[in-house]
């Protein structure tokens, strides 16, 4: 059994061909989520005259599909493999992405929604098993971190892309729009759904007695706790960010709509140019460090936040503060990048490796969805003071369930003990990527 686990380790360090394709495949996604994503609600609105209710129906059912297909994803990842999962939620996407640039009413709308929005999900955790197989422990995280710079960018380029093509007096140009989806998750299907995966690592007997799928899951106290953290990071930073802080942006501060759009673009760029250099950073240190340091620093994003909203008299002050807000959620996220993502792989048992990755995914499809809504509301109501103070205690609390965490993982989970072969790195599929 030894030597079968050592020669599977070589073999999944030496996948540098599966886990290029895996990458095109995540770069593929991100672009046709930014082509059209921005554009679904004055899709719905404005173009087919539906009224804004319909289009938050829209983005509610999208958001309901993942709660729908995640709890059989992992199962399906765990029993059938990654690939097999992965074709079929990227062929569930592309219908329903092109059905949504088809539909006129509201009904076959919500249905486009739903079939787009459970692809799309279901394509998640897949994508990042794909990745756990195809890299050794030491490559892992600059994998993920790579994985996110993808995505940013491939989301920035398509949201800039679909924006020239977009016009709301054109019906016709929308529908270009989402079949270009269709066809980029076909895309995806061809490139990454064909790759060939190394194998699961050899598993030892499970004892009967043993739990199995989600109870075992909810028995993994560290992974329990991860889930807990996971969820208040992502409804304190990614679920605010185009929510929460935008309407604080443009309705308290009174920032334009375009210095709104360079800010977020200020978000992307920090990404891409600091990924590179925070991996490097991280993989020295604890994870459970790196996403504690995540904390503080957007401790220092809601500061901006406030004084923003003090300043917000002198235009040119409050720009710059709600610039740099976006800014350090950018450095943030960096932190975490190469962080969530291999800790819930070295938490997963290998023959429950798609469930604890699909466990992560639901949590965060949750706190993203439940985020704008308490965001919105709050600075809609004009207690703007209190929504600002109620984020920078959930950032506080980041901070510490970070450290508490460290206590339930093991050193090899937490990044504490590097081997010499660990500290060997792996840095082609990122000068690649540069």
């Amino acid at each position: 059994m030894t030597g079968t686990v050592k020669q599977w380790a070589r073999r999944a360090d030496r996948a540098g061909g599966p886990l290029r394709r895996v990458q095109i495949g995540n770069a593929l996604s991100a672009f046709g989520s930014g082509f059209t994503m921005p554009y679904m609600f004055v899709y719905v609105d404005q173009v087919r005259g539906l009224g804004s209710f319909a289009a938050g129906m829209v983005f509610t059912v999208f958001a309901l599909a993942a709660l729908a297909v995640l709890p059989f994803t992992g199962r399906g990842i765990d029993r059938y493999g990654p690939r097999p999962v992965l074709l079929a939620g990227a062929a569930l996407a592309a219908g329903g992405a092109y059905a949504f640039g088809q539909a006129t009413t509201a009904p076959t709308l919500l249905v486009a929604s739903f079939l787009f929005g459970a692809g799309i999900t279901v394509c998640q955790p897949a994508l990042a098993t794909m990745i756990v197989r195809s890299t050794g422990r030491a490559g892992r995280s600059r994998a993920f971190a790579l994985q996110f710079t993808l995505i940013n960018l491939g989301m920035g380029i398509g949201a800039l892309v679909g924006g020239q093509i977009v016009d709301t007096a054109d019906p016709a140009s929308l529908t270009r729009l989402f079949t270009i989806e269709a066809l980029t998750l076909i895309g995806l299907a061809l490139v990454t759904g064909t790759a060939r995966i190394p194998q699961a690592a050899p598993a030892p007997v499970a004892d009967r007695s043993e739990p199995k799928g989600l109870r075992a899951l909810a028995a993994d106290k560290a992974m329990t706790r991860l889930c807990l953290l996971a969820a208040l990071i992502f409804f304190t930073c990614y679920g605010q960010f185009e929510s929460g802080v935008a309407a604080f942006a443009t309705d308290t501060v009174g920032t334009a709509p375009s210095v709104l759009g360079i800010a977020i673009g200020a978000n992307a760029l920090t990404i891409v140019l600091l990924q590179m250099v925070v991996v490097r950073l991280t993989e020295r240190r604890r994870r459970t460090t790196a996403m504690a340091a995540a904390g503080v620093v957007w401790l220092g994003a809601w500061t901006a936040a406030l004084v923003a909203g003090l300043v917000r008299s002198d235009a040119l002050a409050a720009t710059v503060a709600v610039v740099a807000v976006y800014a350090l959620f950018g450095v943030g996220e960096s932190l975490l990048a190469p962080t969530l993502g291999p800790i819930v792989a070295d938490l997963a048992p290998a023959r429950m490796l798609g469930t604890y990755n699909a466990a992560h995914a639901l949590v965060k499809q949750v706190a993203i969805a439940v985020g704008p809504a308490v965001g919105v509301l709050l600075v809609g109501a004009g207690t703007w003071p209190l929504y600002l103070l109620a984020m920078a205690l959930c950032t506080v609390l980041i901070v510490a369930l970070a450290l508490r965490l460290r206590g339930h993982l093991t050193p090899v989970q937490d990044n504490a003990v590097r081997t010499v072969q660990q500290i060997r790195p792996v840095v082609r599929e990122l000068q690649t990527a540069a």
